[in-house]
C-alpha cells in the first residue's frame, strides 16, 4: 500500500500549472491519505480538490473572467432573492471545501445554508465543512465553463451521494442553470423551479445569465432584482 501511495504522490506532485490551465486532471486511485496531504500543502493552494471513496478530481482554482463574473452573478441573485424574501434566514459560504472523513469531498462554487443550523468556525478548527458535525447545505452550485462534463458527471454523482438536496450546474456557455432536486431513489431529477429558492423559476435565472452578452453582471443583477420586486406584487411568487 505505501509502494502505491508513494508512486500516487509522485504523479500529482509532477504536475506542472500548465497542464491544470483549462482543464482537469482525474487520478486514480487515490486514497484519503493522499486527498490529505494535497489539500494540506500550502503550495498547491490554487487547485480545487474532489474525492469521492477512489478517486481524486483536481482542477485549477483560479478563475477566468467567464467562470468569475457568472460566480459572482449567482451570489448577487442568491442575496437579491433573500432580500425580498427577509423572512427566510441564509447563510452563502461559497468555495468552502465540504469534507466527510474518509469518503468525501468537494470544493463547490455556491454553497448555501437555509436556517439557523449552519457551520460556524471556532479559534483553533478546521477551516473547513466538517459533514460529521455539521450536515450538508440546502443547495450547493457548480459554474462549468470547461468543467461542464464533469460537474454533469462525477461531481453530480458526488453530490448525490452526499445528500445535497438541491444542485444546481451552472453552463456558461449555454447561459442556463441545470438545477436537479434529489429524489427519493437518490438520483438527481432535473426541475424548472428551485425548492432552496421556493417558487423561483430557473427560466429567470436564465433570462438573467443571457443578459451578460450585452451587460455586466451587476446590472444583470440589477434588473433580476427588479423582476423579483414586480412577481411578488403580482403575487406570482
Amino acid at each position: 500500500m505505501k509502494v502505491e501511495s508513494d508512486r500516487y504522490w509522485k504523479m500529482i506532485t509532477s504536475i506542472s500549472p500548465q497542464s491544470l490551465d483549462n482543464d482537469i486532471v482525474q487520478l486514480q486511485p487515490a486514497t484519503w491519505s493522499d486527498y490529505l496531504t494535497y489539500r494540506d500543502d500550502e503550495t498547491q493552494d490554487a487547485l480545487k480538490l474532489f474525492f469521492d471513496k477512489n478517486y481524486l478530481l483536481i482542477e485549477m482554482g483560479r478563475e477566468g473572467i467567464n467562470h468569475s463574473q457568472f460566480c459572482e452573478l449567482l451570489t448577487m441573485l442568491v442575496f437579491a432573492w433573500f432580500s425580498r424574501h427577509p423572512e427566510e434566514k441564509f447563510s452563502l459560504l461559497n468555495r468552502c471545501q465540504l469534507e466527510k472523513p474518509k469518503t468525501q469531498a468537494a470544493a463547490p462554487d455556491l454553497v448555501l445554508y437555509l436556517g439557523h443550523d449552519y457551520p460556524t468556525w471556532q479559534m483553533g478548527e478546521r477551516r473547513y465543512i466538517n459533514l460529521a458535525e455539521f450536515r450538508v447545505p440546502d443547495l450547493v452550485g457548480e459554474v462549468g465553463d470547461t468543467t461542464l462534463a464533469k460537474d454533469l458527471d462525477e461531481k453530480k454523482h458526488l453530490y448525490a451521494q452526499l445528500g445535497i438536496r438541491e444542485y444546481w450546474v451552472i453552463d456558461v456557455r449555454g447561459q442556463r442553470v441545470i438545477a436537479f432536486i434529489l429524489a427519493e431513489n437518490g438520483i438527481y431529477q432535473e426541475v424548472d423551479i428551485s425548492e432552496a429558492l421556493k417558487g423561483l423559476k430557473i427560466s429567470l435565472i436564465n433570462q438573467t445569465l443571457q443578459r451578460l452578452e450585452t451587460e455586466t453582471n451587476g446590472m444583470a443583477a440589477i434588473w433580476f432584482s427588479q423582476q423579483v420586486a414586480t412577481l411578488l406584487k403580482d403575487n406570482s411568487v
